[in-house]
């Protein structure tokens, strides 16, 4: 059967799939939908290389909700790391423990139900019904959006998100359920190997047919700016996490002075931003602890 000119072979890129995809553990038949759910949510915004042994650290320490439920958001903190974000941590944590008082100690599998959780949104909600239980949803990363974007329309870059992003990407699927599940993960694939952003490689695509490059792969119009972390808000807040996560208990303001002393309201904004954000308490006498760790705070 020929394909309609705005469409994705699904049989190459299956194929493709079958042959080239990465190795990754979250992948894997044995993994659960709890332990897919916590690859979704490390996986934002932060590298597979990065995710991976954290990952399995958090599989083996934490492999049901109710046993991460059981442990204090200081300790799902420390886990964490340095991934970045760690608000998504706290998410997660708040979202076990729902998961074991309401949810029997299992990851549900409607999308709708997913939604309702804390810390679950559009994508993560569909990433898990669609990897974890192979359900025929459309799931819609940067990745995909840009793969879409040049493969369909035939433009270089996706630009901003858009209501039709999800209708668009479901109108790809194959209408066989299981087949439409590993096509999602094959999209995402080729969008985080091949067609990347920066640096596509299309003599390695598999498709046979791709609308950018029958344009002549046009320029991007979408002018990037470069994220930068050194001296940033971000980096400073992370500075202080890190002395609070080494303490084994509540610290002196004294020490997170010392630890960005470059900037003083800097370092301010940046420990009511930890403080408002719910990551750091402060206690009764004026000191500061992880989250769980304030005793009596204030």
């Amino acid at each position: 059967m020929r394909k309609a000119p705005n469409s994705i072979d699904a049989d190459v890129l299956l194929d493709w799939y079958a042959e080239t995809a990465r190795d990754l553990p979250w992948r894997r038949a044995e993994v659960t939908a709890w332990q897919i759910l916590m690859s979704e949510i490390m996986l934002q915004q932060t590298p597979v290389v990065r995710v991976e042994p954290i990952w399995r650290e958090w599989v083996a320490r934490w492999p049901v909700p109710s046993a991460m439920a059981a442990s204090s958001q200081a300790e799902v903190l420390r886990a964490w790391g340095k991934l970045g974000y760690p608000r998504r941590a706290l998410r997660l944590h708040e979202c076990a423990r729902v998961l074991a008082a309401e949810h029997g100690d299992e990851v549900p599998a409607d999308v709708e139900v997913l939604l309702s959780l804390p810390g679950i949104g559009a994508y993560t909600a569909r990433a898990v019904a669609c990897f974890a239980y192979g359900q025929r949803v459309p799931v819609v990363d940067t990745n995909v959006r840009r793969v879409v974007a040049r493969a369909v329309h035939g433009r270089a870059e996706a630009g901003n998100p858009s209501s039709r992003d999800l209708p668009e990407t479901e109108a790809l699927l194959p209408q066989q359920i299981d087949r439409a599940a590993v096509f999602s993960a094959a999209l995402m694939e080729l969008g985080a190997t091949v067609c990347t952003a920066r640096t596509p490689d299309c003599t390695r695509c598999p498709l046979p047919t791709c609308a950018w490059v029958t344009a002549g792969r046009p320029v991007s119009e979408i002018v990037r700016r470069t994220q930068k972390y050194e001296g940033t808000d971000r980096q400073a807040r992370g500075r202080l996490l890190d002395v609070l996560r080494g303490a084994t208990g509540p610290v002196e303001r004294v020490r997170l002075d010392l630890a960005w002393p470059r900037d003083s309201g800097q370092r301010a904004r940046a420990l009511d931003s930890l403080l408002v954000d719910g990551l750091i308490e402060q206690t009764v006498d004026g000191l500061f602890a992880l989250a769980g760790e304030g005793g009596n705070a204030s």
